[in-house]
């Protein structure tokens, strides 16, 4: 089955911060294709976590959810009771978190830990929840199962960490799996390791992957699509090798700039000036404006555009976007 797993439309998220609001989210949509990898990139605080935490209805006590509206299997899931919404999380999407190390339950078992999902969410015997916790373990790679189960979250590296993590994440064959900076706290191989097991998620059982990150290698290595944030507005979004050869939001094309490259002459590397905007101080314009090289008069006194379609299947929410000398 083709289309969309996922939809999600015009997304806006507010934190309380004292009698201040934080906007996380503005208005930001995006589309998730039923088996592909979707990434969403940005800065620290552009807002690619706290979407995701949105869609599964995990924002914290201080976040809520002002507007739009995530459309997965026919439903909104803004709109669903808590009680729905637990059906969903953990069977159809689930989550990989960001630190493996703080990610699992330092009082039980790995084996205890992957059993707790199957239980919450289905009724089978108790022997059979135990086969099914010890293929979830085989299946991201983990050698001798049956003693890993027994084993707690101190006596497991990184690496090991992660993969139960995501053996919690599937154990269940989700439809989506929302993997938050999967490789960040994990050294260069390790990072590999957990790479190959999210395309292989992809590639044998169909799961769809949300991948949020800030490193354009891994959006390169494992995205067909990519979605770029800045200061919780869609910047830009677009195919992968479309984004990432010809950006045509200025912020897109300053962060390209910041990279190393080989196929280039040698030369110092470029950094972007200023720093990232006071979200609690937003205004319609472009957040991007203050270091932006290509801002003109109407960047400054209109609203910031909606993402607008700069090339096919290509968005871009500019005023003045970057133009390639080839085109």
């Amino acid at each position: 089955m083709t289309g969309n797993v996922l939809e999600v439309r015009d997304l806006s998220v507010q934190y309380a911060d004292g009698q201040k609001r934080v906007q996380a989210n503005d208005r930001v949509s995006f589309s998730l294709k039923r088996g592909g990898v979707l990434a969403i990139v940005g800065e620290s605080g552009c807002g690619k976590t706290t979407a995701a935490l949105a869609v599964l209805g995990l924002l914290p006590h201080a976040g809520r959810v002002t507007g739009g509206e995530v459309r997965f299997d026919g439903r909104d899931l803004l709109s669903l009771r808590e009680d729905e919404l637990r059906r969903v999380r953990g069977r159809a999407i689930s989550m990989i978190f960001q630190d493996p190390a703080s990610g699992l339950n330092p009082v039980l078992s790995v084996g205890q830990q992957v059993e707790e999902i199957i239980t919450a969410h289905t009724s089978v015997r108790r022997r059979e929840a135990h086969g099914m916790v010890l293929d979830a373990l085989h299946r991201v790679g983990l050698a001798d199962p049956e003693r890993l189960a027994k084993r707690y979250a101190h006596e497991l590296s990184g690496g090991m960490s992660q993969r139960v993590l995501i053996a919690i994440a599937t154990v269940l064959n989700p439809a989506i799996v929302i993997a938050d900076e999967p490789t960040s706290a994990l050294d260069v191989t390790v990072q590999a390791g957990i790479l190959d097991e999210l395309r292989r998620l992809r590639d044998e059982r169909g799961v769809s992957i949300l991948l949020i990150t800030h490193d354009l290698g891994v959006v390169a290595q494992m995205a067909e699509e990519v979605v770029v944030l800045y200061a919780g507005r869609v910047a830009e979004d677009g195919p992968t090798r479309d984004v990432l050869r010809r950006p045509r939001h200025p912020y897109t094309w300053s962060l390209l700039e910041t990279l190393p490259r080989l196929d280039r002459e040698k030369r110092p590397l470029e950094s972007i000036r200023g720093a990232p905007p006071d979200l609690t101080e937003l205004t319609e314009e472009c957040a991007f404006v203050p270091r932006c090289r290509k801002a003109v008069m109407t960047c400054r006194t209109a609203p910031s555009p909606a993402p607008a379609e700069a090339a096919p299947g290509h968005l871009v929410a500019c005023y003045n976007p970057v133009v390639h000398p080839e085109e």
